[in-house]
């Protein structure tokens, strides 16, 4: 009778959840068919794994891993600079082709997307399980790479079940058989449940996800906040997570981060990388009209610490010219001569919609509108030529002394067609095809 508090409708909604299987190999490998079949990875710019294809994940090698583990681990590893920009090409055409089946798709990261299909079975003359599966089909056959797909009622169900057949495979959980799915899934496993809350869990004597879904409301609703109570709604197969068809536009916080290779302890080219990242979460804070209250820097070692400093600003703002001196101040805190770093970010915290009223810590209201003015001319260069072609001359550093990569660049980036600028391509990627004479 336990399992009688799930959904007995078999789809009161529908909706699907794409996931690109090894998503940055794969795209390498539909660009370059020689690949398939091989052991390959990207992140040779980073120094450390970024993506690794199926059968380099047999053979232990997984993201995150130092490329010289790596190597060790397959002397025959074909490791590639991630490319980026080929990866989001790919993305985009994959969210376009999921738009043919029905216009409610959620963006989720560049290679995972919601679909909400109910309601579309007349209109597309298909069974949801049809439909999910001719989605699925029409991006491997499309795109040459293999995506795969989860199918049930909530979006927590989708993505668990997305899962579940890795790699090229699709599950359909029904309302019906949702205890089937949920009795062996541990509660680690559940999109959204952290390492905290699985330990909250395993004192309650809670390890797998069916365990989770049949505590009683009372003691749900007493013993975990709203995202957890949201998580046990929807393994009860109750849709309260939507699937968002439009931009997203409310942000809880806005980070940016800046992994490089080989490390260094260049004060100088630190704090330039530190400044070009508060210049792109600004970017992306002022596309939205956001201003942070509080802002975060942090330095990440060598050996993977992180040390970081918080300060709060007196007025909240999104114009990075203003703050330069706090920036400055929390670098000072967190920076040693003596250590070795291989990464710098910023977090923009306590955001708010701009009411252009508070726009500078300035006292001069005429100073106050000429920095306004400023940026706005600077936002409007930027669609133009692209990202930081105007910026501080504390972060000009970057420049001068490159953008301190490690490995070749990729085919794209050092290929322009005409009317191309260095920082602006066209939505094209390129394909490598092998003629015999």
């Amino acid at each position: 009778m336990a399992d009688q508090i799930f959904s007995l409708h078999s789809w009161p909604r529908a909706i699907a959840h794409i996931d690109g299987d090894a998503f940055f190999t794969s795209c390498e490998e539909a660009i370059h068919p020689e690949l398939r079949g091989k052991a390959v990875v990207t992140g040779a710019e980073r120094g450390i794994i970024a993506c690794a294809s199926y059968p380099a994940k047999k053979m232990g090698i997984k993201r995150g891993v130092p490329l010289h583990e790596a190597k060790r681990m397959c002397p025959g590893l074909i490791v590639l600079p991630s490319d980026y920009e080929t990866y989001s090409l790919f993305s985009q055409r994959m969210f376009d082709i999921m738009r043919r089946f029905t216009p409610d798709v959620e963006e989720y990261s560049i290679d995972e997307a919601f679909s909400d299909l109910t309601g579309m079975r007349r209109a597309l003359r298909s069974s949801y399980e049809e439909i999910a599966l001719n989605m699925k089909k029409a991006i491997e056959r499309e795109l040459a790479i293999t995506v795969s797909v989860g199918l049930s009622i909530t979006k927590v169900l989708a993505k668990v079940a997305s899962k579940h057949q890795k790699p090229a495979g699709i599950t359909i959980i029904r309302g019906r058989d949702i205890p089937d799915y949920l009795r062996t899934l541990p509660v680690e496993k559940i999109w959204g449940i952290g390492f905290a809350t699985t330990n909250y869990l395993a004192k309650m004597g809670i390890h797998y996800a069916l365990e989770f879904a049949q505590l009683p409301e009372k003691t749900v609703l007493r013993r975990f906040t709203k995202p957890g109570v949201e998580i046990w709604q929807e393994l009860r197969g109750q849709s309260v997570y939507p699937v968002t068809a439009g931009e997203k536009t409310s942000y809880a916080s806005i980070s940016k981060t800046k992994t490089f290779a080989p490390p260094t302890s260049n004060a100088e080219y630190l704090f330039a990388q530190l400044m070009r990242n508060m210049e792109s979460a600004c970017i992306k804070a002022r596309r939205y009209s956001l201003t942070p209250h509080k802002i975060i820097i942090y330095l990440k070692k060598n050996n993977f610490d992180y040390i970081g400093r918080e300060a709060k600003l007196s007025r909240p703002c999104a114009f990075p010219l203003e703050f330069t001196g706090i920036i400055s101040d929390l670098f000072a805190q967190c920076y040693s001569a003596s250590v070795l770093y291989r990464a710098t970010g910023v977090v923009l915290l306590d955001l708010e919609s701009d009411t252009s009223t508070q726009y500078s810590l300035f006292d001069d209201a005429v100073q106050a509108e000429k920095i306004k003015d400023l940026y706005n001319a600077v936002d409007e260069l930027g669609k133009k030529f692209g990202k930081h072609t105007l910026h501080l001359g504390s972060s000009h550093l970057i420049e001068e002394l490159g953008r301190c990569r490690r490995g070749d660049p990729t085919v794209r980036e050092h290929t322009q067609f005409k009317g191309e600028t260095r920082r602006r391509h066209l939505g094209l990627p390129l394909m490598h095809i092998k003629i015999e004479n």
